[in-house]
């Protein structure tokens, strides 16, 4: 469904909902459907220890702009998501790398700029939730979603509910796998992640490669190094999803981010190495996600109607 074709019988359910990455930022009312109105994507400003304040500076401009854009709909709460270490319930992100703040209140400050309820998560989980809800892991509960680009992120689900430690759940990217080199182990994100592929090759070539796009390329070409780098990611990839089925019994992992658009290059080798690693053990379902960059958005609205005790209603044309 895209923007603009939401029943305005549907709006009186509307949140406002944001999900802030570390270049750029989106934002939108989101209705009970999951359909998205007046989606605006704008770059996130980082300003060193003031990034925290210009991003809700900027999202409450956002907000001034839709509630003028669409004076009929009545906004009853809304989300917000971050990126980084976060705890939900207290309402503060207690670190990010890529944006610079520690410990903020982002519900406190939040819902004095905007006059609403806010409903406050960390990105990944909350793009997980709607995937569960709406997409890939629709019908699942025991599932982990991978995101893959610069680094790797994660969001882990048992008995469909999210798995979230006081924030400290889900760093996937930072779990041990054995290091390529033999040298012992290494985190995951330093071997199986898109920016991993890239910097392993230009270090162990010397030759510059565009992304992770560009050793796949080259690995269709036969070099032989850009293989090892692909089967090396492959390896890692798997080596945790294996240690995911056998400590939480995951049934279904779900991949995002720039990483999973290779397709069934990366799929099919990384499924039959998970099967090799695993025993007795069911086979987890290993598929694409399917809400592509509005998951995030979607799970900032989920969170924002847990709030009105409201949920989001399942909806095929959920927009992708």
């Amino acid at each position: 469904m895209s923007d603009g074709m939401t029943p305005l019988g549907q709006a009186s359910a509307a949140v406002l909902a944001f999900d802030v990455g570390g270049t750029d930022m989106k934002a939108g009312i989101v209705d009970a459907s999951g359909a998205i109105r007046g989606l605006r994507r704008v770059a996130t400003p980082v300003g060193g220890s003031r990034t925290a304040v210009a991003v809700l500076d900027t999202l409450g401009g956002i907000a001034a702009e839709l509630s003028q854009e669409f004076p009929d709909v009545p906004l009853q709460a809304a989300g917000l998501t971050v990126p980084g270490l976060v705890d939900s319930a207290a309402g503060i992100g207690i670190y990010s790398a890529n944006l610079p703040w520690r410990d903020f209140p982002f519900t406190a400050e939040a819902e004095r700029r905007l006059g609403l309820p806010v409903a406050f998560g960390h990105d990944v989980a909350s793009a997980g939730s709607a995937e569960l809800l709406f997409g890939a892991a629709r019908g699942f509960s025991d599932v982990v979603v991978m995101i893959l680009g610069t680094g790797i992120a994660g969001a882990v689900f048992s008995g469909g509910q999210p798995v979230a430690a006081g924030g400290y759940a889900g760093e996937l990217g930072h779990a041990l796998v054995p290091d390529p080199s033999g040298k012992g182990t290494a985190i995951l994100e330093s071997v199986g992640s898109a920016g991993a592929i890239a910097q392993r090759y230009a270090g162990m070539t010397g030759a510059a490669v565009d992304g992770a796009k560009g050793v796949l390329e080259l690995t269709r070409s036969g070099d032989v190094t850009a293989q090892q780098v692909w089967a090396d990611a492959i390896d890692a990839l798997a080596f945790s999803i294996a240690q995911c089925v056998n400590i939480i019994g995951t049934e279904a992992v779900v991949l995002g981010g720039g990483l999973s658009e290779a397709g069934d290059e990366l799929l099919a080798p990384l499924r039959r190495r998970v099967d090799e690693l695993l025993t007795f053990h069911r086979r987890p379902r290993i598929m694409p996600a399917q809400l592509g960059q509005n998951a995030g958005l979607i799970g900032a609205a989920l969170n924002a109607r847990t709030l009105l005790g409201r949920p989001l209603r399942p909806n095929a044309d959920v927009p992708a």
